[in-house]
């Protein structure tokens, strides 16, 4: 059975996205030598990607590109060779390679996929899906990257949770340059 992971940066004031869907702000000071192997030390594992519309969106416009190989090569060697899934009711295709466009049935196709063999599946952004993954207890473990900001206005990436959600701390690891990754599982 796969195992569900989601991955966010946030701000100090817990927003996932700033004023109109802004995640620029997530990649200042991403250039730190020891943030950037971390972030390629977790770049090479196996992963099925899950995405909204908005987050496919922006992945596909900027990871096959030759900016992003020419910047973080490894990265963007993952996230272009890894299969992928996007949730749409409004896509018309999905072009980016190895990826499968699923127009609705979000939790009986997440439920599917969850109980299929293969790798384990890797939510980016796409904060409307995890609202509803988490609110069915469908997600598994949760890696945030707190970033030492605070944008005062955005969106969180738990929208809608109709209750309470305890969390453990699994792990936790510090920078340098301010963020803070956390690791969490249900408790």
């Amino acid at each position: 059975m796969r195992k569900i992971t989601v991955f966010n940066h946030v701000s100090l004031d817990g927003y996932f996205t700033g004023v109109n869907g802004d995640m620029s702000w997530a990649h200042k000071n991403s250039d730190d030598p020891e943030y950037a192997k971390w972030v390629e030390g977790n770049a090479g594992g196996e992963s099925l990607f899950l995405f909204g519309r908005v987050t496919y969106e922006m992945m596909a416009s900027y990871w096959p590109t030759p900016m992003a190989k020419q910047q973080n090569p490894k990265v963007a060697d993952a996230m272009n060779k890894s299969p992928k899934v996007v949730f749409s009711k409004t896509l018309e295709n999905a072009s980016w390679n190895n990826t499968k466009l699923f127009k609705g049935g979000l939790i009986p196709e997440v439920k599917k996929l969850k109980s299929e063999s293969g790798p384990d599946i890797l939510i980016f952004g796409s904060g409307k899906i995890i609202s509803q993954l988490a609110s069915e207890k469908l997600i598994d473990s949760y890696m945030i990257v707190v970033n030492p900001l605070v944008l005062g206005k955005g969106r969180t990436m738990f929208e809608g949770i109709p209750e309470m959600q305890d969390l453990k701390l699994t792990n936790s690891k510090s920078f340098k340059i301010g963020k803070v990754v956390l690791s969490f599982e249900p408790a």
